[in-house]
């Protein structure tokens, strides 16, 4: 079955975002995009449960999470099941990455919505092939 719409959003992003408000936020704007589900998580481990209960087609991640939690390893794990995701951050390049991460997309908060509906329409290599 294939996961993306023809309007080339993934049908499921991930928030992980601790800010309710911020994740509120997120979630109108991608489902307006054309997503058809989106879920969110305001830490690591709620993040990790998540994707092993259903892994999404992308995933947005915060880089200063509560309680000082990174979403390193969500990234790791993203990564060993070849999810796209970016990292969204209100310190801009402040934040240093580890070297295994540092080549990956970023995005400031607040965010503008046409730098969040390209890193959304980057989500794939291939276009969806629309029937």
């Amino acid at each position: 079955m294939e996961s993306a719409f023809c309007n080339g959003m993934p049908a499921d992003v991930l928030i992980v975002e601790d800010d309710p408000i911020i994740a509120l936020d997120f979630e109108d704007t991608i489902l307006r995009f054309g997503a058809k589900t989106v879920r969110a998580a305001p830490s690591v481990a709620r993040a990790l449960e998540l994707i092993a209960a259903r892994a999404p087609d992308f995933a947005l991640l915060d880089l200063a999470l509560v309680r000082g939690e990174t979403p390193f390893a969500i990234a790791e794990r993203l990564d060993a099941l070849r999810i796209a995701y970016v990292f969204v951050s209100g310190y801009g390049s402040e934040v240093s990455l580890p070297s295994s991460l540092a080549g990956k997309p970023r995005l400031t908060k607040p965010c503008p919505a046409d730098a969040l509906q390209a890193a959304l329409r980057r989500w794939r290599s291939t276009p969806a092939v629309c029937k």
